[in-house]
C-alpha cells in the first residue's frame, strides 16, 4: 500500500489526470502539486531548449532538445547534483574540475544516464543526426519556477 502524507492512496478524493494526453496541460510547471506523466513522450515531444517540467522544494525536472550539432553549454552548478537521461539520439559528454580542464569524455546513447556531482564543469554535445532529447533532475532545484527558454540563446540570456 503507498501512502501520500500519511494517508493511505485509496481514501484520497478522485483528482483529475494530470499527464498526458491533454497536452496544453502539459505546457506549464506542475511544481508543488502530486503529478504523473509519461516522461519519455513529454521529453521526446518537447521542443524548448529547456523547460520545467516540475519544480518542488527539493527538487526540479527539466526536458531539454538540443539541435543537431549544437551542445547544453559548459556549465557548473556549484550545489546541486544532476541527473539526465537521454531519451533520443546521442551525445558526448565531457566534465571536468576545471572549464579548461574536462578529462572525463564518454559517448552516451537513447536510454543511457548522465550523473554530475555538484561543482563539476560539463556539457553534453549532440553527435546525432536528430535532436537530443534528454530530461534533468536538479537536487535541489536550479531553475526558477515555470522557466521556459525556447533557444539556447534565450537560455544564455536569462542566466
Amino acid at each position: 500500500m503507498y501512502y501520500y502524507q500519511n494517508i493511505p492512496y485509496y481514501h484520497l478524493p478522485a483528482q483529475p489526470h494530470r499527464g498526458y494526453p491533454d497536452r496544453q496541460q502539459h505546457q506549464e510547471d506542475h511544481g508543488k502539486h502530486p503529478y504523473v506523466t509519461n516522461i519519455n513522450r513529454a521529453t521526446k515531444e518537447n521542443r524548448n531548449f529547456r523547460k520545467a517540467l516540475w519544480t518542488g522544494e527539493h527538487l526540479q525536472v527539466t526536458l531539454m532538445s538540443i539541435d543537431v550539432g549544437d551542445d547544453i553549454g559548459l556549465e557548473i552548478h556549484r550545489d546541486t547534483d544532476q541527473f539526465l537521461r537521454i531519451e533520443q539520439g546521442r551525445a558526448l559528454v565531457r566534465m571536468g574540475n576545471r572549464r579548461d580542464h574536462l578529462p572525463f569524455q564518454q559517448h552516451a546513447n537513447k536510454d543511457d544516464a548522465i550523473m554530475v556531482p555538484a561543482g563539476t564543469w560539463h556539457n553534453v554535445i549532440n553527435t546525432g543526426h536528430v535532436p537530443l532529447k534528454l530530461y534533468s533532475i536538479y537536487a535541489p532545484p536550479h531553475h526558477p519556477f515555470g522557466t521556459v527558454h525556447r533557444t539556447k540563446e534565450d537560455a544564455i540570456h536569462h542566466h
